[in-house]
């Protein structure tokens, strides 16, 4: 599907928009992005429109989810560009706010899910899952959507958004999608771009390896030994490894031993990008 696009940049647009189309009998789903439009982005539209009449994709770079050394302000911004890519897969509605829009002057509000926020990114991004909290609240609150599609490659986050959703009981149906990746295995992602061509080559080594730590933990062997050993492995190449952990998929507690159903999740830096993987377990064919 190819076609124009709305953009509002208002709640009060984009409520009145909703509203029209509810009053038509109209189901809606929301796509939360912050642009830099990619093909994952574009599988969420796609996944989004196969269950719902209308799909609302929202452009907004979070400042709150930024730590201060991290890229808010080198963070890529094209919105003629993602414009069209959302247009040509069937959005059918841009909200797109400003900082002061989301958080009016005097916004003092944050939404914060403990537990799973504790460790894994949460330790390496303080208050990172309170900013993506937050503003992913807002995002369904203003729009009031039927379903919202979230990826699969932020696993952690996606399980922030369920409990939260859960906790606070907003109306909202959360669904994740699978993660698109290169032909290599990459997973797609926004900071891939700033990867030089030497770090790109040497990138799908993280899904090679969490793919590994997968298949060992199908075939009998212990959690600890087969993230340990994809430690070693990473880090033998020069990568600063953040974490190689063995999950429970619900709930993100550590699994020790032989284990029948998990999932791998791992983070490193590779030059200045930090890139995300993980796999379920027993991993997909």
């Amino acid at each position: 599907m190819t076609g124009a696009i709305e953009t509002v940049r208002t709640v009060r647009d984009l409520r009145a928009r909703v509203a029209a189309w509810r009053a038509g009998g109209e189901t809606v789903a929301l796509v939360p992005t912050m642009g830099a439009i990619h093909d994952g982005h574009l599988s969420l539209v796609k996944r989004a429109k196969a269950h719902c009449g209308r799909v609302v994709t929202s452009l907004f770079v979070n400042p709150l989810q930024f730590g201060p050394r991290e890229d808010f302000h080198a963070y890529p911004r094209d919105e003629a560009r993602d414009t069209g890519l959302l247009a040509a897969a069937g959005s059918d509605l841009l909200y797109a706010p400003d900082a002061t829009e989301m958080y009016p002057p005097g916004f003092s509000t944050k939404v914060h899910v403990s537990d799973l926020t504790e460790d894994l990114c949460g330790a390496s991004r303080p208050n990172h899952f309170d900013g993506v909290a937050t503003v992913v609240a807002k995002l369904l609150l203003q729009c009031a959507p039927d379903t919202a599609i979230f990826g699969e490659k932020d696993y952690q986050q996606l399980l922030v958004i369920k409990r939260f959703v859960r906790d606070l009981n907003i109306p909202v149906e959360i669904l994740g999608a699978p993660i698109v990746r290169e032909v290599d295995g990459l997973a797609l992602s926004s900071r891939q771009r700033y990867l030089s061509p030497e770090e790109r080559a040497i990138a799908p080594v993280l899904h090679q390896t969490v793919r590994q730590v997968a298949t060992d933990l199908a075939q009998g062997r212990g959690a600890d030994d087969a993230s340990e050993a994809a430690r070693f492995r990473l880090e033998a190449m020069g990568l600063r490894v953040d974490y190689v952990a063995v999950r429970d998929p619900d709930t993100l507690k550590p699994l020790h031993g032989p284990v029948k159903t998990a999932r791998v999740l791992a983070a490193i830096h590779l030059g200045k990008t930090r890139l995300l993987d993980n796999v379920p377990v027993p991993p997909d064919d």
